[in-house]
């Protein structure tokens, strides 16, 4: 016996579990509705059916009463008219109509109570009904908002795995990639710039140099000593053949830093 009660717990135990995810909120508080609309329907046919009763019951009672007082009458006519035996018949048949009214009333009284319950009961059930719809509607939103946040809450889980997440941040590291290779371009680039002008500027000052070397060198004796920069030295009319050759030499010393 041990053993059914254990097998039979854990079929009510996975079928109840079976329902339990089977159940749709929405689903079933439309059901439930519908549900409590069809008593609804019920418990006013029922009511209806109470007071038609009860008014059948009314007018029995009063048939009664009025036949009782009918006999009553008859009585007194015929013991008026000196006949006593059509008088006593008359009483008996008023007799039996009063017992019938009265059995009546009690069945009556009794019905009465029966329709007010159930008015009361269908006053309520509608109130319910009406409660119920209320709320319905207001569940609804709450359910439709949980289900909102619930798939936020999902989404937002998945992020740290996600295929396009990741997808998405191995750009942002290939675009600062970009962006820092970009800027070492543009410093390299600044910095060859601003080398070929110092190379530029410095080329001019040996340039310059140079020139004012030839110059002094063309019109300066072999044995004097001249810097650089000193007083302009007048031309001689002529060249020797050594400075000739120092001309050559600086010709070819111009051309080859003119080269580079």
């Amino acid at each position: 016996m041990g053993l059914f009660d254990r097998i039979s717990r854990v079929v009510r135990a996975n079928l109840n579990d079976v329902v339990s995810k089977a159940e749709d909120p929405e689903k079933i508080l439309e059901q439930s509705i519908i549900d409590m609309q069809e008593d609804l329907v019920q418990l006013r046919q029922a009511v209806a059916q109470a007071i038609a009763t009860q008014k059948r019951t009314q007018q029995q009672y009063n048939q009664a009463q009025t036949e009782a007082n009918n006999w009553q009458q008859r009585a007194q006519l015929a013991l008026t008219k000196g006949d006593e035996n059509l008088a006593r018949e008359a009483l008996q048949r008023k007799k039996a109509q009063t017992e019938t009214a009265t059995a009546l009333k009690s069945t009556l009284d009794q019905q009465t109570t029966t329709v007010d319950t159930l008015k009361r009961n269908l006053i309520a059930l509608e109130s319910k009904i009406s409660e119920a719809k209320t709320k319905k509607d207001m569940l609804k939103s709450r359910i439709a908002a949980a289900k909102a946040q619930e798939q936020i809450q999902n989404a937002v889980g998945k992020l740290g795995t996600s295929t396009a997440m990741g997808a998405f941040e191995r750009m942002e590291e290939k675009v600062l990639m970009m962006e820092a290779r970009a800027q070492s371009a543009q410093e390299l680039t600044g910095n060859n710039l601003e080398q070929q002008f110092a190379a530029l500027e410095a080329g001019s000052d040996i340039d310059d140099e140079l020139m004012a070397m030839k110059a002094q060198l063309a019109g300066t004796p072999q044995n004097q000593a001249a810097l650089p920069g000193t007083a302009k030295s007048s031309t001689t009319s002529g060249s020797t053949p050594s400075n000739s050759a120092v001309d050559k030499d600086l010709e070819e010393l111009k051309r080859q830093m003119d080269q580079l």
